[in-house]
């Protein structure tokens, strides 16, 4: 959510922010609801106010034993008025909040200007994609040929794009995990495991709840929601507080499966492990003061590509444009693993800075005195690890002549074993 403020200051900007995202948004239509709310408070609290005035009339006459029939008509006709004034309240408030749940967040001036992924800039690449001396495999054929997948049972009992893990690809998910909150903790991050559902208002809260309907899966007959991502139950859990400046930054580490209803995948991706259901992960998420919040993204930037680095995975790191980048964000990098199997970088990291946009929806604020008035904070939230494609990545890049994977030295004593 943006500050109301700097929409009625500088409609401008926001219509240049639309533009620039391609997002089709009733913005006068916004001004106008948002103007029209605003009148209609004024006018019903003097309206309140007016008929409290006339409440100590009647009281005052009625102790003096005075006529107060045409002051008692004169309120009759307030409260009419008053009772229609909130109904109208009532709707354009309904209206003002569903656009304004809607509105996107600010784009930093360093994001590239384009309406898809072709505008994305590549930022830098590290490590050097693998040779081989032998015709190579994608995840798909290597976890068949070495049982490490049963798609067809998962098929039966859950649907398409869900998945048994078996033998060593189980301890290579649970490998990953580990490593992955040993590395965070090392850096002082809190190690996190959320709940698996979460709210309605928690959901909206984290992300424009209306262009994921199609997405996350929904409790029936409850107000709860399968979480995408444990991002969207850490942004919740500071809801409605005010933190302690000299507290911040608090940096989580989230652990939590992902569900996700992924529509639209296509070809290669319909099958294997990469484009799923269902998956672990594990997220950097921190709360950060407005001043320090492009050094916690740099950092975290530094985090996933450092744990990248000492898993040997060639990647290459990508500036999403303006079009292909989450409405939430005001940038975004994107982390592009090789995928030797498939001879391309494929996304298995996203790192983000929302500024106080989620901040703002979940009325999270923060003091660094108990004088002073609070201030938004800021959110930032990043992948480290997404276990299932992270695995496709090291079945594709490590696989051996002999059909099978060798382990990266980073993890193997989570495994005890050098191969799959």
């Amino acid at each position: 959510m943006l500050d109301p403020k700097l929409i009625r200051d500088n409609p401008e900007k926001i219509r240049e922010m639309l533009r620039l995202r391609n997002i089709d948004f009733p913005l006068d239509e916004f001004i106008k609801s948002d103007k029209e709310r605003r009148e209609l408070i004024i006018k019903t609290d003097e309206l309140r106010k007016t008929k409290n005035q006339i409440s100590i009339e009647i009281a005052k006459k009625k102790k003096s034993n005075e006529d107060a029939s045409s002051i008692i008509k004169q309120m009759q006709t307030i409260s009419q008025e008053l009772q229609k004034l909130e109904e109208i309240q009532l709707k354009t408030e309904d209206n003002y909040k569903k656009l304004s749940l809607t509105l996107p967040n600010l784009i930093h001036e360093s994001v590239p200007a384009g309406k898809d992924e072709t505008a994305n800039k590549e930022i830098r690449k590290s490590g050097n994609t693998p040779t081989f001396d032998f015709k190579i495999l994608d995840h798909i054929d290597l976890t068949q040929n070495l049982g490490l997948v049963d798609l067809e049972r998962a098929a039966k009992v859950s649907g398409a794009r869900f998945y048994y893990l078996k033998n060593q690809l189980v301890r290579l998910n649970q490998a990953l995990l580990q490593f992955a909150l040993d590395f965070l903790t090392e850096k002082n991050y809190t190690p996190i495991q959320t709940p698996y559902m979460i709210n309605r208002n928690a959901m909206e809260g984290a992300i424009i709840a209306r262009d994921f309907e199609d997405v996350i899966y929904k409790v029936e007959g409850e107000d709860l929601y399968l979480i995408g991502t444990s991002e969207h139950a850490i942004a919740s859990m500071y809801e409605d507080e005010i933190i302690e400046g000299k507290s911040l930054p608090l940096r989580y580490a989230g652990v939590s499966p992902c569900f996700r209803k992924e529509a639209g995948a296509h070809g290669r991706d319909q099958k294997g492990i990469f484009r799923v259901h269902q998956f672990e992960k594990v997220e950097q998420f921190v709360f950060s003061t407005p001043e320090e919040s492009w050094n916690e993204h740099e950092k975290m930037l530094h985090n996933v590509e450092e744990f990248y680095q000492k898993l040997g995975i060639p990647y290459r790191i990508m500036l999403l444009s303006s079009g292909d980048m989450g409405k939430v964000s005001a940038k975004t990098y994107d982390l592009e693993a090789w995928m030797a199997g498939q001879n391309s970088y494929r996304e298995v990291a996203s790192c983000s800075n929302c500024l106080d946009f989620q901040a703002r929806r979940l009325k999270i604020r923060f003091r660094n005195r108990t004088d002073e008035q609070p201030q938004y904070l800021h959110t930032l939230n990043s992948t480290l690890v997404a276990t299932t494609r992270t695995m496709v990545a090291i079945l594709e890049n490590f696989q051996t002549k002999d059909g099978h994977v060798s382990i990266p030295k980073a993890i193997q004593k989570y495994i005890g074993s050098s191969t799959i």
